[in-house]
C-alpha cells in the first residue's frame, strides 16, 4: 500500500513556514505568551471567557499571536513531514513509517510521564506542547535516520 504524500516541491515551503514559526513559538514561551499582542476580530465556534455574555458561536476580539504561530507551525510541519523525498522508494517509506511509529511511542511515553508527575496549571502547559511534539519528534527522527542512512559507512570508504 502506497502512502499518500504531498509533492516534494512543497517541502521547501514547509521549512520556510516551520523555522520562523518555531523561533516565534520559542520566543513566546521564553518571554510569555502575552509578550507580543496581535489583536483581531475572529469567528469563534466556542469561546469560554470569564466575563463573556455569549460563550459560544460568534465574533470576538482576541490576541491571535499564538493562533497564528500555531497554525504556521502546524502547516509547516505537515508539509515537511508528509511531502515526498526526491528519491521516494520502499526504503524511504520504511524509514518514514518506523519514524512515525517511534514518534508516537515517544510522544505517548512522555504524555504518560506527564500524567504521573505533572500537576496543576503546569499540566496545561504540557498538553499545549504535546499537540506539537509528535510532529517534531517525527520530523527530527525521520530526517536524522535518513541522513545516517545516506552516509557511507567507515568500512566502505576504505574498501
Amino acid at each position: 500500500m502506497q502512502a499518500i504524500l504531498l509533492p516534494h516541491s512543497v517541502k521547501k515551503f514547509g521549512w520556510i513556514l516551520l523555522i520562523p514559526a518555531t523561533l516565534a513559538g520559542i520566543f513566546l514561551i521564553i518571554n510569555g505568551f502575552d509578550s507580543f499582542v496581535l489583536k483581531a476580530k475572529v469567528f469563534a465556534f466556542f469561546n469560554k471567557e470569564i466575563l463573556s455574555a455569549n460563550p459560544s458561536f460568534g465574533w470576538i476580539r482576541t490576541n491571535i499571536t499564538q493562533t497564528l504561530v500555531g497554525v504556521l507551525f502546524l502547516i509547516g510541519a505537515l508539509l515537511v513531514g508528509f511531502s515526498k523525498e526526491k528519491q521516494e522508494d520502499e526504503f524511504i517509506a520504511s524509514l518514514r513509517l518506523s519514524s512515525l511509529l517511534w514518534a508516537v511511542l515517544v510522544n505517548y511515553t512522555l504524555l504518560l510521564l506527564a500524567f504521573l508527575f505533572v500537576y496543576g496549571l503546569a499540566f496545561l502547559d504540557v498538553m499545549l506542547y504535546n499537540m506539537f511534539t509528535i510532529l517534531v519528534i517525527f520530523i527530527f527522527r525521520f530526517h536524522f535516520v535518513l541522513y545516517r542512512s545516506s552516509r557511507p559507512l567507515k568500512d566502505e570508504k576504505h574498501s
